[in-house]
């Protein structure tokens, strides 16, 4: 138990220093302030209360911000744009980069109100189950589009590549991973039942969903990409399904026509 708290309190205290010094630089005004009080209201209500009616409360809190966080709706957070509308190709649809304050707050309040979305696994299990789930989705989704004709052969890294790979591993794939796969894949499966044989499906479908914005090629290979990481999070938990996410990006940023060709 004692070994618990102090990773829980070990994790809040990191967030709260990193958020700290956003707000000293200039990167968080006091118009975020409120959200993180909600947040870490839910988070005590989820971890530490024995009460069901504040646990469920707690989560619902969270789910409304979570929507909030990861469309950008919520004022006070600075995400400093590193890249705006830049093309990595003269064919290629035109990509932003942002170091975003908002969204890595899910996976944060993840980490510390749900430790369960983790898994329990040792780092060589979880490393183990890697490659062959990394090589099939790959095979998979970058076989799709690039037989579709929304990616070519273009090997190459684009600007601020260092920028975008440490963005993409930190503030995108752990995120992601930690409420997708964690959060709804693991929380049905510890539901039992038919909740958890609907699992893998009910989060690739979410997963595909929550892309939208990109069309429906998007939707498509987010949720066929899905299908590959929660059978990553399902023998390793969440650090391999984090390396498989991450794979497939990398791969694509670095080897094909990112995002996607011009249609």
């Amino acid at each position: 138990m004692r070994r618990g708290i102090s990773t829980w309190h070990l994790l809040l205290g990191m967030g709260l220093a990193g958020y700290g010094l956003a707000l000293s630089f200039g990167h968080l005004d006091a118009l975020a302030l409120p959200w993180l009080g909600l947040l870490l209201i839910a988070a005590v209500a989820v971890h530490k209360s024995s009460r069901q009616d504040l646990q469920i409360t707690g989560h619902l809190l969270f789910i409304v911000m979570t929507a909030g966080l990861a469309l950008h709706l919520l004022p006070g957070f600075g995400n400093a744009a590193i890249l705006q509308h830049v093309r990595n190709a003269p064919d290629t649809v035109p990509y932003s980069l942002y170091l975003n304050l908002d969204k890595p707050l899910i996976g944060l309040w993840l980490l510390l109100a749900c430790p369960w979305i983790v898994g329990p696994y040792a780092l060589r299990q979880a490393a183990a189950s890697v490659p062959a789930i990394a090589l099939a989705t790959l095979a998979v989704c970058l076989g799709l589009a690039w037989g579709a004709g929304w990616i070519a052969w273009a090997p190459g890294l684009g600007p601020a590549a260092a920028l975008w790979i440490a963005s993409n591993l930190l503030l995108t794939c752990l995120t992601e991973e930690a409420l997708f796969r964690g959060y709804v894949q693991g929380g049905l499966t510890r539901q039992g039942g038919i909740a958890a044989r609907c699992a893998l499906p009910a989060s690739a479908l979410l997963f595909g969903l929550a892309h939208a914005p990109g069309g429906w090629p998007w939707i498509l290979l987010a949720g066929v990409a899905g299908l590959g990481y929660g059978i990553a999070y399902r023998r390793g938990g969440l650090a391999a399904s984090v390396a498989v996410h991450f794979i497939v990006n990398l791969a694509h940023y670095g080897l094909f026509s990112y995002p996607m060709l011009v249609r």
